[in-house]
């Protein structure tokens, strides 16, 4: 009995906090083609791939290239405040390189797996969002990933959207290696405390994307009835100065000589730490819908907040606490 061929995914971003973690989650799904800023090879033929969002025209052809059956697009313009000097940037990386990828998607009759984020929401009131409810994004930032969501759905391709919020992960910077470094340097912390989301790992979105991807690979009228848009955050919330309270703590804790200087990890209001892009003040995230559809379960953020503090923590783990 011949075995059969494994389906092709493409993945874009592999080096960034998500796309690190995915370069894991979907190995097992088929073959992958992980590509990062600087590109590759196809495996087959040698052909130049491109995995540059910037770059439009390369971006077509390497899907028309690869052929996969699911491209996941973990690349992003993220520099929420940079993007209010770079809005043409943002546009092209966020909204433009999405509605190529989706088109491209669209024609060879692939998934596309594409994260957006809470900030497409105006952040009022203070239950969660929705899938369905309206958007109204408060920054550069917000506006460019609404129009590639918005992108990704005029296609017509077969498509998760994954909204999600607050991410961290065991490579790169983030605001939870950022409090730890602090913590070693200052006796207080002034940090924001009206702003709710969930602090949500980078191996967890990894892993609940693998689920999802594997179920809409699947086929049947099951898997076409998957197409949708999302939302994947850790369970419960809490406010930028409840994480970092909380994940000073658990590092205190599991590594008690380690330098800490902090004494007081104070509470303030967004306005007295104003930036150039506005944050929503509710972020919180409503995934019913992500956990009833493929049945699964999202732990508290607290679970994988107190996983990842032990990894950085960990004698074992030189890199800490510089990014990798």
């Amino acid at each position: 009995m011949s075995v059969a061929q494994a389906p092709r995914i493409l993945l874009l971003g592999k080096d960034g906090q998500v796309g690190w973690e995915l370069q894991r989650a979907l190995a097992p799904l088929g073959e992958l083609v992980a590509l990062g800023r600087a590109g590759g090879t196809e495996p087959a033929t040698g052909a130049p791939l491109v995995g540059d969002l910037a770059d439009l025209e390369g971006l077509a052809a390497t899907v028309q290239v690869v052929r996969p059956a699911a491209i996941v697009n973990a690349a992003a313009y993220t520099a929420v405040d940079q993007a209010e000097r770079e809005p043409e940037l943002a546009e092209r990386i966020n909204a433009d390189a999405v509605d190529v990828l989706a088109q491209a998607a669209a024609r060879c009759g692939a998934w596309l797996v594409h994260y957006s984020t809470d900030y497409v929401f105006d952040g009022s009131g203070q239950r969660p969002w929705r899938e369905d409810d309206p958007v109204a994004p408060l920054s550069v930032y917000g506006r460019s990933k609404r129009a590639g969501e918005e992108a990704v759905r005029a296609s017509g391709c077969r498509h998760l959207i994954l909204r999600t919020q607050w991410v961290y992960g065991v490579r790169g910077g983030n605001f939870a290696r950022t409090m730890l470094r602090l913590a070693r340097e200052r006796e207080v912390l002034r940090v924001v405390d009206d702003q709710w989301g969930a602090p949500t790992g980078a191996d967890l979105i990894a892993d609940v994307t693998a689920c999802a991807l594997r179920q809409a690979l699947a086929g049947g009228v099951h898997a076409a009835a998957l197409s949708g848009t999302y939302h994947l955050a850790a369970a419960g919330t809490t406010t930028w100065c409840g994480y970092a309270r909380y994940l000073i703590e658990q590092a205190r804790q599991i590594a008690p000589h380690a330098g800490w200087c902090v004494h007081t990890i104070e509470a303030i209001p967004t306005a007295a730490y104003p930036t150039p892009a506005r944050r929503p003040a509710n972020g919180r995230l409503d995934t019913t819908r992500l956990q009833t559809a493929f049945g699964m379960h999202l732990p508290p953020w607290q679970h994988g907040v107190a996983r990842w503090v032990a990894m950085v923590c960990s004698d074992a783990w030189a890199g800490w606490p510089n990014p990798a």
